[in-house]
């Protein structure tokens, strides 16, 4: 059965196929978009509570830029849908050394008019007593930075973006066939034809199931664990604004703090196993819960006992060096594909939509870091 013809079709709703579709939209295109599980599923990159919004990108200027500018476009749409979806915590990042990542992250911030702090450790043990900086040398504080309730600010998007005439279809979409070199409709799993005149693949860690042959080696899905422990019975030292996010270069560990009565947030930032996102294994190992234990007993030492509260398994979906993929696909020319997040892409939803629509539209230069080609088939990462 075929559908309507939409000037775009979307197909992922997770945070950056959501923010596409809501800047075709805003630019007057009809557009259709679609997701098999649902936006925020528990599935999804997108999905969990909680994702931090830092503007620290070692010398990335473009990443903080990109930051910077899409969490005003978040506040935007929580004071338009009138959703409290943003905890200005702060993000501190705890340096054991001053190495070239920190050294290139202060002169980026300062160049880009970004604000911080510079705090010794005398200074964080005063600011911050419940976190332990023995093994630290200074800290680094993002003021204006913090953590999107992510699940619920992509539904929020999304939402928005209906409101504006998005269709919104739930449905699985089958691998995409041209033989013509012109994508005419996608097909879905219950039967539907979507048409369209432009297609967006936008859809995480399933874009290898979708293009196996041209994404299966150039975007690695990878297994990541997170661990919530619980914080005392009126403990507000480990709740916002007594504490801050923080994140932790030289180890790949980061926190966050309490929010929402959910518990102590700690994760390893460095890369997991492979991993399907559709049929993989979502219990946690024996190993990460004591990883994690382990860190947080040496960063808060007063929850050293703290309980295991709640544990999940997501999953990044990294390209080659951590850059994302934003390029038209070499052999379907009204198909474009956008993914690998690499576990840092949540934050920068409005920024990438604003990019792509622009792209599509010709109405944005390239930037040449996202381009397929720059995909290789090892990984070598470069951005954190």
């Amino acid at each position: 059965m075929r559908t309507g013809h939409s000037d775009f079709v979307v197909v992922g709703a997770g945070v950056f196929g959501v923010w596409t579709a809501h800047a075709l939209r805003r630019q007057g295109h009809s557009v259709t978009l679609i997701d098999a599980h649902g936006a925020g599923n528990n599935r999804s990159s997108s999905g969990d509570e909680s994702r931090i919004v830092r503007m620290g990108y070692g010398g990335d200027a473009l990443y903080s830029r990109w930051a910077a500018r899409s969490l005003q476009r978040w506040k935007e749409l929580f004071h338009t849908t009138g959703q409290r979806l943003f905890v200005n915590t702060g993000v501190l990042w705890l340096s054991s050394e001053l190495d070239s990542y920190m050294q290139e992250l202060l002169r980026t911030l300062a160049t880009e008019g970004i604000s911080y702090e510079e705090l010794s450790t005398s200074e964080l043990a005063a600011r911050f007593p419940q976190i332990n900086v023995d093994d630290i040398s200074f800290g680094v504080l993002e003021p204006e930075s913090g953590i999107l309730l992510a699940r619920r600010a992509v539904q929020a998007a999304l939402d928005d973006a209906i409101r504006l005439g998005v269709h919104y279809v739930i449905d699985a979409v089958v691998p995409a066939e041209s033989a013509s070199g012109k994508l005419e409709d996608v097909r879905t799993g219950n039967g539907q034809a979507i048409m369209g005149g432009t297609f967006v693949f936008s859809c995480g860690a399933w874009l290898p199931r979708l293009f196996p042959e041209l994404l299966g080696g150039r975007i690695f899905p990878t297994r990541q664990e997170v661990f919530y422990f619980g914080t005392p019975p009126g403990a507000r030292e480990f709740t916002s604004p007594q504490m801050p996010v923080w994140l932790h270069h030289q180890h790949d560990m980061y926190g966050l703090p309490d929010i929402e009565n959910r518990g102590i947030k700690i994760a390893s930032d460095r890369h997991g196993e492979p991993f399907d996102p559709e049929t993989g294994n979502r219990t946690v190992s024996q190993a990460g819960e004591q990883e994690a234990r382990a860190y947080l007993s040496c960063r808060l030492p007063s929850l050293k006992n703290a309980p295991l509260v709640e544990n999940r398994v997501c999953q990044y979906e990294n390209t080659s060096n951590g850059d994302f993929l934003i390029d038209r696909h070499p052999e379907i020319e009204n198909v474009w594909l956008v993914g690998g997040g690499s576990g840092h892409g949540f934050k920068h939803g409005p920024a990438l939509g604003e990019y792509v629509a622009g792209r599509i539209l010709q109405t944005t230069a390239p930037e040449s870091r996202f381009l397929l080609a720059r995909k290789l088939l090892v990984q070598r990462r470069t951005v954190y």
